[in-house]
């Protein structure tokens, strides 16, 4: 390897996002990791969409919030949504005692860590493919 494609590979690394509630945001990342399967879409689009369109329903449910349901989209991600909020406040029951503003962060977090492990930080390159 070539003193600039060295160059080149040490600046593309990006490094995994960092939240004063890493602990809690690792258990719910491995919930996704383990049961989650839109995770796994083929294009790096389609996952960014989709940890937005998920975890935002998922913290709007958790926080009570009304959920736009207006598209078909909408109501797919919403479905996904409440599977997982339900299953937030079942297996981990320290989530139900937070305030609005802690869910929020805290699901703010939880996104920054699955674009990382899903889009950024993935070394699948057919997340890119553009014939893929």
């Amino acid at each position: 390897m070539s003193a600039a494609s060295a160059s080149a590979a040490v600046k593309q690394k990006v490094e995994a996002p960092v939240h004063p509630m890493d602990a809690q945001i690792d258990e719910l990342t491995d919930y996704i990791m383990k049961n989650c399967l839109w995770q796994f879409h083929s294009r790096s689009w389609d996952r960014e969409r989709q940890n937005a369109e998920i975890l935002k329903k998922t913290k709007e449910l958790l926080c009570g919030e009304p959920v736009d349901l207006s598209t078909s989209h909408d109501r797919c991600y919403w479905v996904d949504a409440v599977c997982l909020a339900d299953d937030y406040q079942e297996h981990y029951p320290w989530i139900n005692s937070m305030s609005k503003e802690e869910i929020g962060s805290l699901m703010q977090g939880l996104k920054d860590r699955m674009d990382y492990l899903t889009i950024t930080g993935s070394l699948n390159e057919e997340l890119s493919d553009k014939h893929y």
